[in-house]
C-alpha cells in the first residue's frame, strides 16, 4: 500500500483515497510526493 504526502500542508494520504481525484481532501492541492525510508550511502572502492 503506497502512502503519499501532501507537497503543500504535509498530511499523508493513502493510495485508496486518491483513486478518484489526485486531490489532497485537507487543502486542495495537487501535488504529492511518496517520502522514502532512510536512504543508506554506499562508497565506492
Amino acid at each position: 500500500m503506497a502512502i503519499y504526502k501532501c507537497f503543500n500542508c504535509g498530511r499523508q494520504i493513502s493510495h485508496k483515497s486518491l483513486e478518484k481525484r489526485f486531490v489532497c481532501p485537507t487543502c486542495g492541492s495537487k501535488i504529492f510526493y511518496k517520502p522514502r525510508k532512510h536512504i543508506t550511502k554506499v562508497k565506492a572502492v
